[in-house]
Order: C-alpha cells, then sequence, then structure tokens
C-alpha cells in the first residue's frame, strides 16, 4: 500500500525535531502517541529520547514507519521498548475513539445537514458500519491481545499461558482496518455529486486520509514490532 509520505533518507539520533515536523507535519501524531509535548525546541532526537526516557532504537524505529521507511527484520526491542509500543499504542486508539472518529462523524452530519436533498444516509451509514468494525477490533486489542503481551513481557510465563493465546492468534485474528476507508472516500470523489461546500468536504476528506494514514502505521507497528518480537519470546 503506498501512504503518502515517503522519507528522502533514515531517520538519525542527531536530527533535530523540528526539522522533521517542518518535512512531515504528521509526525505530530506520533508525538501525541508517544506523549511527548510539540514544544520540541531545537532538540535533536537523542536529547528527546533521554528527556522522554525512550530508546533511541525505538524512536527512531517508529519514526521510520511515519516516514515511509521499514522497520528491518532484524531490528530488536527490548522488553521495556516493547511495554512502550503497547502505551503507544493504546493512546492511539484514545485518538480514533475521542478525536477522529466524533471529527468525521460531525462533518458527515453537517453535510446532510446541509444537503438535505441529497442521499447522504449512505455515507453515514457506511461509516458507522466502518467505525464499529475499527472499534471491535480497538476492543480486542484492548481485552485480550494487549493484557497478553503484557503480561508476557513482564515475565509472567504462568498468566500468559493461562490465556490459551498467542502472537500467532493475534496474526491471524490481525486485520488491515484501513483499507476500508478507501471505499468510503471514492464515495466523495467518484459518486457523492455534491457541487458546492468545498470547505466542509475538503475538511472530511483531509480527515479521513489523516485516519487511514495513522491506521495504516498502527498496523506496521503491530505486524513489524510487536508480533514478531511476542514470537520470540513465546520461542526463548
Amino acid at each position: 500500500m503506498n501512504m503518502y509520505y515517503h522519507s528522502k533518507y533514515r531517520i538519525n539520533s542527531e536530527m533535530k525535531m523540528i526539522h522533521l515536523l517542518e518535512e512531515n507535519h504528521l509526525l505530530l501524531l506520533m508525538l501525541q502517541h508517544f506523549e511527548i509535548d510539540f514544544r520540541v525546541g531545537d532538540s535533536t532526537i537523542a536529547q528527546l529520547c533521554r528527556e522522554y526516557d525512550i530508546s533511541e532504537n525505538l524512536f527512531i524505529g517508529i519514526t521510520n514507519l511515519y516516514s515511509g521507511v521499514r522497520v528491518a527484520n532484524n531490528t530488536s526491542f527490548s522488553k521495556k521498548d516493547l511495554l512502550r509500543v503497547i502505551v503507544f499504542l493504546k493512546n492511539s486508539h484514545v485518538y480514533y475513539r475521542s478525536d477522529k472518529y466524533p471529527q468525521i462523524r460531525n462533518f458527515i452530519f453537517q453535510l446532510k445537514q446541509n444537503h438535505p436533498d441529497k442521499e447522504l444516509k449512505l455515507l453515514e451509514r457506511f461509516f458507522d458500519e466502518y467505525f464499529a468494525e475499527v472499534l471491535e477490533h480497538l476492543n480486542y486489542e484492548d481485552t485480550i491481545a494487549f493484557p497478553y503481551f503484557i503480561a508476557l513481557l513482564e515475565n509472567k510465563e504462568n498468566t500468559a499461558a493461562s490465556s490459551n493465546y498467542s502472537s500467532d492468534k493475534y496474526s491471524e485474528h490481525h486485520t488491515d482496518i484501513e483499507l476500508k476507508l478507501k471505499d468510503l472516500k471514492n464515495l466523495l470523489l467518484k459518486h457523492l455529486k455534491i457541487s458546492d461546500d468545498w470547505m466542509l468536504r475538503r475538511q472530511l476528506l483531509f480527515a479521513l486520509y489523516e485516519l487511514e494514514y495513522d491506521l495504516y502505521i498502527h498496523s506496521l507497528i503491530e505486524e513489524t514490532i510487536l508480533i514478531p518480537a511476542g514470537i520470540g519470546i513465546e520461542n526463548e
């Protein structure tokens, strides 16, 4: 899947965060999920990592993902890193539930109010059904997958084993929840005939692209960092 931002180079620890943000503003989402204040000043990645007690290995790995560079297969992460990944993913869940869904739902509602003559119930129903699937996926992660990984990482092998769960099961259940957003965007870009309301339609599309992008990174973090690490720990 081609996403919207591709870095010209791999990120390194001596780069200043402010320069990276100027090149890719979507890294603000990453900072939010890491609980890092946006006032980064002239701090380098190394300085930010020391300030927020995040390993450079993990921070650079996820920054590269947001910049279109995959995590190398042989990259290893500590258990502390992986626990931080779970906090990061949980924070992204808050962003989806409490920020993007209400925002997009409100844009669709406004469009429906502005154009009562248009058949916008289809758009509304499509998004609600889609996001119900997203919420089901997030709830599964919060109640089943993440508690299992936390027990595994905190050396609570008995707790993890008693759950009758595994990283492979999580991998099998894992879905690309961002892909169906393409159909929703196509409704707006190809089929829905509204000739005005430029600002509202653009805001809705921007919000959908932003949600799709972050969901894509969310899936990549799970597929390239969390699941392989879980399988490695189970095999030890």
